[in-house]
């Protein structure tokens, strides 16, 4: 039972209170015995209600939990999801927080939004917001350790909110320019279908250069998305396996699983991702040329047969694509005027879905075609009709031929001696329908 006990020379008290482990703790500073003995009776009653938290364990410095938490849940991580979680860790976090006690981060309220104004003076709001959010993770992480009472970081405000990021969406033409420009730049077909598989798939980046030969369905005519391609650290990676095994291994198949299980390493972003997405008859006849145009394992991969790099991709070939070359830029050999400056390879995702609201598709068939899940009760009763689909292929195709005849002649000419198919396919008139066919480039 919790009793006082009399600092010698002080004049002050101690509480004394036996821990759980049947340990007698302490804590001193009391002005009086019964005080010393009231505290410790509370502690005593917090043990006995589970409720109690041990002092000591509040004095954990916060690198030390950091890694054991991220020791804990790594087995259950991506890759790539523990690069970046280590990186933020490093660069971030541990310069701040490396030898503060949790207890300590409990009480510096204060000392977070200071920390939070300094970020925010070197960092974009985005990243802020990521590296908060992995710190206010581990601290929930501490509060069900039951090493503080709670989370410092509940209520704190990261952003003002106030700005959205704006997003470009382009035509089916500008994407056509866009993706002769790729042709034209030494990438040939492979960069061709790439971009437009982009604009008329709406899947990530990973998801389609990590695309292989069996992930194609040629009766279906479309793509099986399940081991997106993932970068970590310089190195690509393929359903947890870097791609030199891939091209060492020749040709491989998704490991078998039982119900809706997935693979732990290399899934898609969410279970709505796992997903089959058909492509119009237009671009399918384009992707199958460009199967059969070489024999490497990975369908949209470099003129070398290797998978791409993102930043190496849009640095050297897809900025310049859609921001235009002038003359006076450094390696420029001919002026090529902007189509759409800025515009992302991700704005590609939301073009598509766009395309899709434009074009009367319901929110489940587009939600479904982007791996995206429904929200509220629409996910138990809103489900995909093979009509549906048929929809979408439709309207995707109308776009595509639209941007047909959206090329001048000299343009059309230079496509269809890239793609003699297209002589034979007659486009629609490109006045017709609601559907934008202007380009930057339109002289």
């Amino acid at each position: 039972m919790a009793y006082g006990q009399e600092e010698p020379g002080s004049g002050e008290w101690r509480a004394r209170y036996k821990r759980p482990d049947g340990t007698w703790g302490s804590k001193s500073g009391f002005p009086t015995e019964k005080a010393a003995e009231d505290w410790g009776l509370e502690q005593e009653a917090l043990i006995r209600r589970n409720l109690w938290l041990d002092p000591r364990d509040g004095e954990t410095r916060f690198v030390d939990f950091a890694e054991e938490w991220l020791e804990a849940v790594e087995p259950r991580l991506e890759l790539n999801t523990i690069a970046k979680y280590r990186s933020f860790l490093d660069r971030q976090l541990l310069p701040q927080w490396k030898a503060w006690p949790l207890i300590a981060i409990f009480n510096g309220y204060v000392e977070i939004e200071r920390w939070l104004s300094e970020l925010h003076e070197d960092y974009a709001e985005s990243s802020v917001s990521s590296y908060f959010a992995l710190f206010s993770t581990i601290l929930n992480g501490a509060v069900r350790a039951r090493m503080i009472p709670a989370n410092p970081c509940n209520g704190v405000r990261v952003s003002n909110g106030e700005f959205d990021t704006e997003r470009l969406v382009a035509t089916p033409a500008q994407a056509l320019r866009a993706a002769m420009r790729l042709y034209e730049m030494g990438l040939g077909k492979s960069g061709f279908v790439l971009c437009l598989m982009d604009v008329y798939t709406g899947a990530r980046w990973g998801e389609l250069v990590g695309q292989q030969r069996h992930e194609y369905d040629s009766e279906k005519r479309g793509i099986e998305i399940r081991t997106p391609l993932k970068e970590v650290g310089g190195k690509v990676y393929k359903g947890g396996r870097k791609s030199d095994d891939h091209h060492a291994g020749g040709r491989q198949r998704p490991p078998t699983r039982r119900g809706n299980s997935r693979p732990k390493k290399g899934r898609t972003k969410t279970p709505a991702g796992t997903r089959f997405v058909a492509l119009p008859p237009g671009i399918a006849v384009l992707y199958e040329e460009l199967m059969d145009s070489h024999r490497e394992p990975f369908v949209l991969c470099t003129p070398e047969g290797h998978p791409w790099r993102r930043s190496n991709f849009r640095i050297r070939f897809w900025r310049p694509a859609w921001d235009g070359v002038e003359l006076d830029d450094p390696g420029a050999g001919e002026r090529r005027p902007p189509i759409l400056p800025t515009f992302t390879f991700h704005e590609g995702r939301h073009t598509h879905a766009t395309w899709l609201t434009e074009d009367g598709i319901p929110e489940v068939a587009r939600r479904a075609r982007l791996g995206q899940k429904m929200k509220g009760i629409a996910r138990v009763y809103d489900h995909v009709t093979p009509a549906m689909v048929n929809q979408i292929l439709d309207v995707l195709e109308e776009r595509w031929l639209r941007s047909l005849a959206s090329l001048y002649p000299g343009e059309r000419a230079k496509l269809v001696s890239w793609f003699p198919h297209l002589r034979s396919r007659r486009p629609l008139e490109p006045g017709s329908g609601p559907i934008a066919i202007s380009s930057p480039s339109d002289d």
